[in-house]
């Protein structure tokens, strides 16, 4: 399924890497993996949960560089394995709406899609998608594009080496 990309509510990075697909999907889709690389130093990742069938938890804690946490609970929409990963902060396990919360700036949608280039490696688009204008701006002032930049990079550095 693919999703239209409205450029006043969806932030996307795009990148192309010579690691190969299957690891990019497990390192999304292990926990013990997903720990080692989902948040740009010197944040790291410190509880990873998820069951992977739609409506399954996906759940993430993570810490800052003064100890501060932030829990992300919401639940998978969808799952095509070794291709695509949609989940949503919107909706929790079992598709139960989600309670506002102030501790939250913004709901969103992330779409994770994986493609395997002709020399092996991966392209790789990461589509989050937001509410309204004003969910995209606070996610985007978050720093979105050099955190989840920066974060794909930790991931593409765990690849194993030929």
């Amino acid at each position: 399924m693919a999703f239209p990309i409205d450029p006043e509510r969806d932030l996307v990075l795009e990148r192309t890497v010579e690691v190969p697909p299957s690891f990019v999907w497990d390192a999304w889709t292990r926990p013990e993996l997903l720990k080692r690389w989902f948040c740009p130093k010197p944040w790291s990742t410190t509880e990873a949960e998820m069951d992977l069938v739609p409506g399954g938890i996906f759940r993430t804690v993570m810490r800052g560089p003064e100890g501060q946490e932030f829990e992300n609970v919401g639940c998978f929409l969808e799952i095509v394995p070794g291709r695509r990963l949609v989940w949503t902060g919107a909706l929790g396990p079992g598709y139960r709406p989600r309670t506002a919360s102030p501790t939250v700036p913004f709901v969103m949608t992330a779409i994770i899609a994986i493609e395997a280039t002709a020399t092996g490696g991966t392209r790789y688009r990461a589509t989050v998608l937001h509410g309204d204008a004003a969910s995209r701006g606070r996610h985007e002032a978050l720093g979105f594009h050099r955190g989840w930049d920066a974060a794909f990079d930790q991931l593409v550095a765990m690849a194993p080496k030929d």
